[in-house]
């Protein structure tokens, strides 16, 4: 396959077609926390994409966009840490996904990330770089590059996982993050196990996160409540634990501080943590243990 062919990577099988995946203790379910920390460029790049869809109430402003800048810097200076605090109270370990500049701007947070435990993985330059078609392969591949070596550099890991500002790729993207040496990719919301991605690079596992309960996907655009938030994911809980009966499931959870740290939305986070905690069946663990662990069960079509 080269740069320019459509991008099947994916597998057609259906979820009933597969062998059963059995996770850690005989559980049903894995389940992850991904918490995006993302930077919002007053003065994006020449010819930046920045999808027209990108949340924030009011719509893109001219610049100095101070409004939406002001608003997703909220995050990162005050509301990760209701978000770490709550992840602490219930013992969940979480996999930051963390761009380059906000690695590059917040050192303070990496460390707090690395002194929990938490995995930190890549989630491109900033949030109004998002990538596309209209990069370049070089283009992308740097891009994804200079990713990779903020982290590495403000971690002193080299990143196994990846997530694209606002979900985006191109046509080439998983096969630009298998020759990268990724392990896996959090991008395509179209199933409930991990399944194997083969590229002409190699192969990366797609972990695929529930997009219709991502915080900012539900209450900006779905327009729920956050207590319709709270209650749709504990019924998703509840139901793969019995579709995971026989087969196994994983649902990864991704939550933005920005939106998820307020005062008046963080005890939703709290209790939904608490429930989760509580059932059986459960295993909690990062995106990248979850990966691992497939990786360690399975095997790409040859």
């Amino acid at each position: 396959m080269t740069e320019n062919t459509d991008p099947l990577y994916h597998s057609n099988s259906t979820i009933l077609s597969r062998p059963p995946v059995v996770w850690p203790g005989g559980d049903k379910v894995a389940f992850a926390v991904a918490v995006s920390l993302e930077y919002y460029e007053l003065q994006p790049p020449p010819n930046a994409f920045i999808p027209p869809s990108l949340p924030g109430g009011f719509g893109r402003a001219p610049y100095p966009d101070m409004r939406a800048f002001s608003q997703r810097e909220y995050g990162n200076r005050v509301g990760i840490f209701r978000v770490m605090d709550a992840l602490d109270r219930h013992s969940v370990r979480a996999t930051a996904a963390v761009d380059a500049n906000v690695a590059s701007r917040y050192p303070y947070l990496i460390g707090q990330f690395r002194r929990r435990g938490w995995e930190v993985a890549c989630h491109g330059i900033s949030l109004t770089q998002v990538i596309s078609n209209q990069m370049s392969g070089e283009q992308e591949r740097e891009y994804i590059s200079s990713s990779m070596q903020h982290i590495e550099q403000a971690t002193g890991i080299k990143p196994g996982g990846w997530h694209g500002p606002e979900y985006g790729e191109s046509e080439r993207t998983p096969m630009l993050l298998a020759e990268a040496g990724f392990d896996y990719v959090l991008d395509w919301p179209n199933d409930e196990q991990p399944y194997w991605m083969t590229t002409p690079a190699g192969s990366i596992v797609s972990l695929p996160m529930a997009l219709e309960l991502d915080d900012v996907v539900a209450t900006y655009h779905r327009r729920l409540t956050m207590a319709r938030w709270h209650r749709a994911v504990i019924e998703a809980i509840d139901q793969l634990l019995a579709d995971g009966s026989t087969i196994g499931r994983h649902l990864v959870l991704n939550v933005h501080p920005w939106l998820m740290g307020h005062p008046h939305r963080i005890s939703f986070l709290q209790d939904l943590l608490k429930q989760v905690r509580e059932r059986d069946g459960v295993w909690i663990a990062t995106a990248g243990e979850i990966a691992a662990h497939y990786r360690h069960v399975s095997r790409p079509a040859a």
